[in-house]
């Protein structure tokens, strides 16, 4: 007790000299948590270029352009307005928008809010606008370059507006759309002076884009922002260079009144003084013709190519510069090709996403669930980095990695990729969370997965023993040991990939799950993508993490014991002896370790785990099983019979791989039916009357377990894997039940909308918005391909024994 109340002392020691001396951010800050903004639409933006997100009212409000580091400022300046003309007489302008600002006064702000509408499905987004009064329809279709199973266009750091024009009246109306951006992201680097803005055309193969390329010269991470507009036949473009965002704006507004088009000066704009803040605009127009359509097409890119994390030790070139160029130059062609290619990428998406959408067994809760989770893939803080050239295999694979062949020619190939655990939670590829969420990764973008994996290997094989004080109990241990897995693979704040373990909390090297993650990942990957190389790399690794897991056995029963405190993913909730969640875990990798040998032809190493698991799975029963669930662990505590929703965790990955019946068989069926009964009975529909998905943990009596901080917490990614789990034995609609509480609780009830969170509780509580974990509800998309009959034909065992 003693220990953990002085937890709160070491942290906020640690907390005032991390942001108070050191002036850095926390990894975790508990002290001053992200406030919730009910506002969030879709992010523009490919894979690991930096995000724009805007809210469903229209307004450009999250920013990450930075690495990892999140600014929450609404830019108002930042806006799209109309302009009608009749018979060359201005009818109509207006901001679309509903705010009313005290800045840019001269625009005409207040559109009402009834006439507008939005829709999201990630990476789409449309706004409606129902001009009052004119008869005329106008449709913002949003659109970001995030394409499964491309590792070119998904790393673009782009978004496209295309414009459709309804005209309903009788006669012609011209129609201009004005893109306003202000340079910067509203930060108080605005205001540093020395940014500049100029004016771009860019032609290619006939086709001409226009525009203006805001130039911010920050001395850490300068970008170009890139507003722009497609030149084409009945479409005119023209700008405005530079205005003053903080002042009434009627010079602007007044050039567009006057005849719905830019003065288009020339030249540069002069440098800003300090203080001084600048914003450009572009405006594409066209005639549509009586009761006919239109269409308009705009485009936002920006180009931050090299990046320093907070350390700023190493320069980082990001992915798209492979095919763009690292000069900072790149804005105008990245303009032009998004431009030119979203017609494919909307063909792409829409090939992606429409068997989903069509299939009438379908909730269209879970359709909208399933593809704007995947916002997090883009927003998740996502880096996404080139090999720089001058790196050798050795540079990558440290003192201890030469065995992994594989991973050079693989990064060389796919680049590095990685995402934070939160938002407010910022380390990156944290394992233990990641361990949910790779099947988004590995149903989408299995090369990213592999590359994920080949990282976390090279750091499994290597070492940092350099000691420091863990915040949870007070005690000194090295960051991190020798062949077990990391936690993450580091902080934006400092030098990730280089320094691993930013978490401070515990001393992972005694967490139970994170060796057992990797092993399941292995096999699950090699399962669904078929890479044998891979499987050859990983497999003497797997062979060491188990080897360092064995330890952890401490009476030889063939299952391994939790250590008496919080030792797993639920790094709150203290675990004692033989669990269900880690034991459960544990009995899956030691099935896979037999698998993966006897695919590799290692008859030795499947004999020795063969062994293993026939006697876990006897203690498994023996110490866990009540006849109904498997107990939340083996201490006799008055917790110990909780039950817990993840408690099938292990099984959840057998069932994943097939490896979950006939001779294969773990966990015996009928036991993990009673377990998921008992789950949906207790656990979802013994929780606000079935509303909001499964607490983590229930007593046997129907009460919430309220024994740790997170064991009456819902856990929504958590959730969506219970529900995969549930599909995959059969329990569809329980399944469907069981996650749509979450879904409907994140994105309806508490206004969370691009934001979902790791946790929330009962009562209106909730912790660690944009969260990595929920992208697991990809594991349900796959249960539900493997009940419709879709699976990959199972790997077939290697004809020779490995190479030692």
């Amino acid at each position: 007790l003693v220990s953990y109340l002085s937890f709160p002392c070491r942290y906020f020691r640690w907390w005032f000299k991390k942001t108070c001396i050191e002036k850095k951010s926390a990894f975790i800050d508990l002290l001053c948590a992200v406030p919730l903004q009910q506002i969030y639409g879709c992010p523009l933006g490919g894979i690991g270029g930096g995000t724009i997100t805007r809210g469903w009212r229209g307004e450009f409000c999250r920013w990450q352009l930075n690495p990892g580091v999140y600014h929450y400022e609404t830019v108002i300046a930042n806006q799209f307005t109309v302009c009608l003309r009749c018979k060359g007489q201005t009818v109509y302008q207006q901001v679309l928008s509903v705010e009313r600002p005290s800045t840019l006064q001269g625009w005409n702000w207040g559109y009402c809010g009834h006439y507008a509408f939005y829709h999201a499905l990630y990476p789409r987004a449309w706004m409606v606008y129902e001009l009052p009064g004119q008869n005329v329809v106008l449709t913002c279709r949003q659109v970001s370059p995030v394409i499964p199973h491309d590792y070119k266009d998904s790393s673009l750091p782009v978004g496209v507006f295309i414009w459709e024009v309804e005209n309903g009246r009788d006669e012609d109306v011209e129609v201009s759309i004005m893109f306003s951006l202000q340079n910067g992201m509203g930060t108080k680097e605005d205001k540093i002076g020395g940014h500049w803005n100029e004016p771009f055309t860019f032609e290619r193969d006939g086709e001409r884009v226009a525009g203006v390329l805001l130039h911010h010269c920050t001395p850490v991470n300068p970008f170009t922002l890139a507003i722009s507009a497609r030149e084409k036949a009945g479409t005119e473009v023209t700008h405005l260079t530079s205005f003053n965002p903080t002042g009434s704006g009627r010079e602007v507004w007044q050039d567009l009144l006057q005849d719905g088009r830019l003065d288009s000066p020339t030249g540069k704009s002069s440098l800003t003084e300090k203080g001084e803040v600048t914003a450009a605009a572009v405006c594409a127009s066209c005639r549509v013709p009586a009761r006919e359509h239109g269409t308009l097409e705009l485009a936002l890119a920006w180009d931050m190519p090299c990046v320093h994390f907070g350390s700023k030790e190493k320069v980082h070139f990001r992915r798209y510069t492979r095919f763009f160029g690292s000069g900072g130059d790149a804005a105008p062609a990245l303009s032009h090709y998004a431009l030119m290619h979203y017609e494919e990428w909307e063909r792409k998406i829409e090939a992606w996403q429409n068997p989903v959408l069509e299939n009438s067994q379908l909730p269209s809760w879970y359709k909208s669930a399933l593809f704007n989770e995947l916002y997090f893939m883009t927003d998740g803080g996502t880096i996404w980095m080139e090999v720089p050239p001058d790196c050798s295999a050795k540079d990558l694979q440290g003192p201890a990695g030469a065995g992994l062949s594989h991973l050079f020619p693989f990064l060389r190939e796919y680049g590095r990729f990685a995402y934070l655990e939160g938002q407010e939670y910022r380390m990156y590829n944290t394992y233990d969370v990641h361990f949910y969420a790779s099947f988004a990764l590995v149903m989408l973008w299995p090369k990213l997965q592999i590359s994920l994996q080949y990282d976390i290997a090279v750091t499994v094989v290597n070492e940092d023993v350099q000691p420091r004080q863990y915040l949870m109990d007070g005690q000194t241990a090295p960051v991190k040991l020798k062949n077990v897995v990391p936690h993450d693979i580091g902080d934006p704040g400092d030098e990730p990939w280089q320094r691993v373990n930013a978490y401070l909390m515990h001393d992972t090297a005694d967490w139970k799950d994170l060796n057992l993650k990797f092993v399941l990942q292995v096999y699950r990957d090699y399962y669904l993508t078929h890479d044998s190389l891979y499987l050859r790399d990983m497999w003497p690794v797997c062979q060491a993490v188990m080897e360092s897991e064995l330890k952890f056995d401490t009476d030889n029963d063939g299952l391994i014991e939790n250590g008496g405190f919080a030792d797993q993913t639920y790094d709150a909730w203290a675990v004692h002896g033989a669990s269900a969640y880690c034991g459960g875990l544990w009995l899956a990798a030691v099935r896979m370790m037999c698998k993966m040998a006897e695919v590799l032809g290692d008859t030795e190493i499947q004999q020795k785990y063969a062994d293993i698991l026939s006697k876990g799975k006897e203690a498994f029963e023996r110490m866990l099983w009540n006849g109904k669930y498997y107990n939340y662990d083996s201490s006799g505590s008055h917790t110990s019979s909780s039950i817990m929703s993840d408690q099938c965790a292990g099984q959840w990955f057998l069932g994943a791989c097939g490896l979950d019946q006939g001779e294969f068989e773990v966990f015996p069926k009928s036991h993990v039916l009673s377990a998921l009964r008992t789950i949906f009975e207790k656990n979802v529909l013994g929780f606000a009357g079935g509303t909001m998905g499964a607490v983590n943990g229930m007593r046997p009596d129907g009460v919430p377990d309220t024994s740790s901080v997170q064991s009456n917490e819902v856990w929504i990614g958590v959730v969506y894997a219970l529900a995969a789990t549930m599909i995959q034995e059969g329990m569809v609609e329980e399944g469907f039940r069981t996650a749509e509480g979450c879904y409907r609780t994140v994105w309806e009830r508490l206004g969370m909308a691009f934001q979902t969170p790791e946790a929330y509780r009962e009562k209106k509580v909730y912790r660690s918005l944009a969260y990595m974990r929920p992208l697991s509800i990809w594991s349900m998309q796959l249960a539900l391909e493997r009940q419709a009959g879709w699976a990959p034909p199972p790997p077939q065992p290697s004809q020779g024994p490995i190479n030692p």
